[in-house]
């Protein structure tokens, strides 16, 4: 008899699903520390200058946007992933007494999110939240094609290493470790849908606080470079969850990767709205900035819903 989604649904206690998610975790960001080439070195010597700026980085030592230590570290996550997956798989054939690699794979496919691309409107709703960054750079003219905006300079971000990075690469391994893995792991032990919107991004939050040290050297390693990374850490812990919010609803609600892997990305290229500045840099637009931000936020609410509604994801009820 072949096995559905539903039928694994509480099969797994809530305490391993824990322990698996944490486990999830220890994986992705320990393989960023197994190896010399992918750990950052610093030199502790080197006498460093106060007034909150980054130091000049030296020869002997190996920052987190060096290009070899981003290879190294892509292909670290990349085995990483490969290894949450593999659990993942492990963990559904060991639950369904399944013989048969093909109906674990389809089911692991399923579960990871790869069995669908989600629906065209769901990979819109981030946008739409950020019409008022977009408004901004339309008006600045650096939106695509408009006048400041340079095809050839765009792309070299793009495909540079740091780009590849923080464009592509991370936003896919972490939406497919934190969000489908371990959203998978709860999913099949009963956890409702609202808890893991709200419980586990904070897993993916927490993974982030270990650039609190890379922090702290390249800023002087001084009381205020110790401030620095502090309050960079509290800061990225509440946006990295407040993110993880959505992409786990939006993970949730169509059953597919890509949707969250999209979002990921665009947030990850736009950066963490500045209004302030905006409102400073275009006075005479003041309102058309505030009214833009304000419809981007309530065309979001209108539009989150309906536009990742799925019928047939399995985390979801079968309901607009």
């Amino acid at each position: 008899m072949t096995v559905t989604a539903n039928d694994l649904v509480g099969t797994l206690s809530g305490t391993t699903a824990h322990g698996l998610a944490l486990g999830f975790a220890f994986i992705f960001v320990g393989s960023l520390y197994v190896s010399n080439h992918t750990r950052l070195s610093f030199d502790h010597n080197v006498k460093v200058s106060v007034g909150g700026y980054q130091r000049i980085k030296q020869n002997n030592e190996r920052w987190r946007d060096d290009p070899d230590v981003i290879r190294a570290r892509l292909a670290a996550v990349s085995i990483a992933s490969v290894i949450c997956c593999a659990i993942v798989g492990y963990l559904l054939s060991d639950l369904t007494h399944s013989k048969s690699s093909g109906e674990v794979f389809k089911l692991a496919a399923k579960h990871l999110g790869f069995a669908s691309a989600g629906p065209i409107l769901s990979h819109l709703v981030t946008p739409v939240l950020f019409l008022g960054p977009l408004y901004a750079m339309f008006l600045g003219g650096d939106l695509p094609f408009q006048q400041h905006w340079d095809c050839e300079r765009e792309g070299a971000k793009f495909t540079s290493w740091i780009g590849i990075r923080s464009y592509i690469f991370a936003p896919f391994t972490e939406e497919l470790v934190f969000r489908a893995c371990v959203c998978t792991v709860y999913h099949i032990s009963g956890t409702s849908t609202s808890r893991m919107i709200f419980l586990t991004p904070f897993t993916f939050g927490v993974a982030h606080a270990h650039h609190a040290w890379d922090t702290y050297n390249r800023y002087g390693r001084n009381t205020e470079a110790l401030k620095r990374a502090i309050l960079g850490t509290i800061f990225q812990l509440m946006y990295t969850t407040l993110f993880g919010f959505l992409a786990t609803y939006i993970f949730l609600r169509t059953g597919s990767l890509l949707p969250a892997w999209t979002a990921h990305a665009f947030c990850n290229v736009m950066g963490f709205p500045n209004i302030g500045w905006e409102l400073q840099a275009y006075p005479h637009r003041r309102k058309q900035i505030i009214a833009v931000y304000l419809a981007g936020v309530v065309g979001f609410a209108f539009v989150l819903s309906r536009w990742t509604f799925t019928p047939d994801s399995i985390f979801w009820f079968p309901s607009p």
